[in-house]
């Protein structure tokens, strides 16, 4: 959000042409948020940039997945040919059902107006009928588990990605042993330290790299293939089936290191938004899962001649002459994976703040042409904290697979529970029919989650932990909020015969603007201003702020004006939950019969709500004192609607709850 709090041209001018964009013939009437489509920007660009941000995650995943399949703790497994078999079909097998057919073939045709991420999805199952409510609440819960869950992954993924890659220097030379931890420290610290200044100029860069890399790792396995070309027949299933049979305990278990290859799935349907399912979808067939195929292939083959290198079997197998600059290029990659994460987590917050679910807290928009580059102080800092908390903490990747992918596989399954509801209600599928496709995918993700289990003790603690406070914050805010606001609405005047009393009031020039939820009902703040100053302005509007489930709204749908009395309008406001609520702007912006908004000469007048935890029924004590401790941090309703600060008024007022 602008830091200046003006109503520049430039934001009026954004507001204008969405308005026009709405209006236009074929528009997809988003007000032309969707620049994603392949006629207006290309559909290479979006591919490559896709490459950049969507891939960088499980694109990283062979410096560590297959390692850990065979040496995690709690199944260490012998480097033979059925081992060797198995984990690569169970690898190719993931890539296929997970990604492949459930995120790409489904569950990215659920976009809400084109976004995508499981609050958007969520957003999809909410009630239309009062009937619904309860159901669509368990699920709405669920979903937010999900979001809260995707932190705890947005933590440890800069920590354990940063970490696999510069542990190849020990690869180089055994003296740098004791310089991974302050390198991926050091590494870890800068990328949070220019988050501030965004990620258009850096973006620009994140595609080409990336396609090195997927280059790079795909003529890495293929130079090794050539010596076992047999070990492509992995694609039979047969071979996972041996390989459960042969050591079944152990087998499972190590489901949740495998599980390690399609990390950063979610993150497929997370970026729909900003280039589209076409482009994501080509990226994906074209170069990103072959390249990873390719890889694990020829990780398994290298396995076959060399077992007792599988403690770093990825930089094991580059030949000694490439081994640096592969090192480094590792290092880049995991740096745009870890970027990825961080940008997804920023979307995240302000999803989840606009949708009530988290206070007010400041966000920056990095760039005057992408709306999705933002930047949130607060988070960046707590993400950075724990990140090096974890590397501290941890020492070594090995150590943080323990802790990973428990998060992301409550996750999945959470988005295959939420998109079957979307299969039964909105795409008014049979119920068997929706069964028969979630029901398998679900057995797979639970058999993942299950092997996951074990990590709990391991350091997955960490991931619930995180997911589960954030969950009780998420929950405890949204119900203190509710009886706030009810609290508030006890004794309030309706609007219209309030004002048939004030005819006689005298009139002075210039426009007020008061900040109110309920339409219908009179503002508090409007109260004390004609009890003490005795005047209403020539313009009064009353204005309303709601968050719609859709991620945009079109212009033309975006504001509602009445009019209550001579130079008294009500105007609902209603924004997207990915927009930005710049409320002077868009009032500037509106045209209506009656209503002169004179940026110039407006005052804006806001209520302020002091919150003390009481002895009033309705929440538990300790959760009024949380809601209370949230709200005195929350960021100022002025920055939240991009009002000018020097031209507010706060009214203050004492709530129970």
């Amino acid at each position: 959000m602008g830091s200046d709090n003006t109503v520049s041209p430039e934001s009026v001018a954004r507001v204008k042409e969405a308005q026009q964009a709405a209006q236009q013939p074929g528009s997809d009437g988003d007000g032309g948020t969707h620049r994603h489509h392949a006629s207006e920007i290309g559909t290479v660009a979006l591919t490559m940039g896709a490459l950049g941000v969507v891939y960088g995650d499980i694109g990283t995943s062979p410096l560590y997945s297959m390692k850990e399949a065979f040496t995690e703790k709690s199944h260490v497994m012998a480097v033979d040919m059925i081992n060797v078999y198995g984990i690569c079909s169970l690898a190719f097998w993931s890539l296929i059902i997970i990604i492949s057919f459930k995120y790409l073939f489904f569950v990215m045709r659920a976009d809400n107006s084109g976004e995508g991420g499981i609050l958007a999805l969520t957003a999809l199952v909410l009630p239309r009928e009062h009937r619904r409510v309860a159901r669509a609440g368990a699920l709405v819960a669920l979903g937010v588990f999900g979001t809260a869950l995707l932190y705890g992954d947005g933590v440890i993924t800069p920590a354990i990605s940063v970490l696999s890659a510069v542990e190849g220097l020990e690869n180089v030379s055994s003296s740098f042993e004791s310089w991974v931890v302050p390198i991926a420290i050091a590494i870890i610290t800068g990328l949070f330290l220019v988050q501030k200044r965004g990620t258009g100029a850096v973006g620009k860069v994140f595609g080409p790299i990336m396609l090195v890399w997927f280059a790079t790792i795909a003529l890495l396995g293929l130079s090794h293939i050539v010596n076992h070309p047999e070990i492509i027949q992995s694609v039979n299933p047969y071979h996972a089936v041996r390989y459960f049979t042969h050591e079944p305990l152990k087998a499972f278990l190590s489901l949740g290191s495998i599980f390690l290859v399609v990390t950063g799935g979610e993150a497929l349907y997370a970026d729909m938004g900003h280039f589209g399912r076409k482009p994501i979808a080509i990226g994906w067939y074209v170069l990103v899962l072959p390249s990873l195929l390719l890889n694990y292939w020829g990780q398994g083959a290298f396995l076959l001649d060399h077992p007792e290198e599988v403690e770093s079997v990825f930089f094991n197998m580059v030949p000694d002459p490439f081994l640096l600059p592969v090192v480094l290029l590792a290092t880049c990659a995991t740096i745009i994976a870890s970027q990825a994460l961080i940008s997804g987590v920023f979307s995240l917050t302000h999803q989840a703040v606009q949708l009530d679910y988290l206070p007010r807290i400041a966000i920056r928009h990095t760039s005057s042409r992408h709306f999705g580059q933002i930047y949130v102080p607060l988070v960046n800092w707590l993400l950075m904290t724990a990140c090096i908390g974890l590397v501290i903490g941890f020492q070594t990747s090995s150590n943080l697979a323990a802790a990973y992918g428990i998060a992301v596989t409550l996750t999945m399954a959470i988005t295959t529970l939420i998109f079957y509801r979307v299969l039964t209600d909105r795409w008014e599928w049979k119920r068997w029919k929706a069964r028969a496709l979630c029901a398998p995918l679900l057995v797979i993700e639970s058999g993942f989650l299950g092997a996951n289990i074990v990590k709990i003790p391991h350091g997955g603690w960490f991931a619930l932990l995180v997911g589960i406070v954030l969950m009780v914050q998420m929950q405890t805010w949204r119900r203190g909020r509710a009886l706030v606001a009810d609290r508030i609405h006890r004794g309030e005047q309706d609007l219209e015969p309030f004002l048939d009393d004030t005819e006689d009031i005298s009139r002075v020039a210039g426009t007020a603007v008061f900040m109110f939820k309920d339409l219908g009902k009179t503002p508090p703040a409007l109260v004390n201003n004609l009890r003490h100053n005795k005047v209403l302005h020539r313009t009064t509007l009353i204005v309303s702020v709601d968050t719609d489930d859709r991620p945009r709204v079109p212009f033309a749908e975006r504001y509602a004006v009445k009019k209550v009395a001579p130079g008294v309008f009500q105007v609902q406001l209603e924004f997207g939950f990915m927009e930005d609520p710049n409320v002077p702007a868009t009032l500037a912006a509106i045209d209506h019969p009656g209503l002169y908004y004179d940026e110039d000469d407006v005052t804006y007048f806001i209520g302020h709500e002091s919150i003390v935890a009481g002895k009033v029924p309705g929440m538990h004590p300790l959760a009024e004192q949380l809601f209370v401790l949230l709200n005195r941090g929350a960021d100022s309703a002025v920055r939240f609607f991009n009002l000018p600060t020097d031209r507010v008024f706060e009214v203050g007022s004492r709530v129970e709850i």
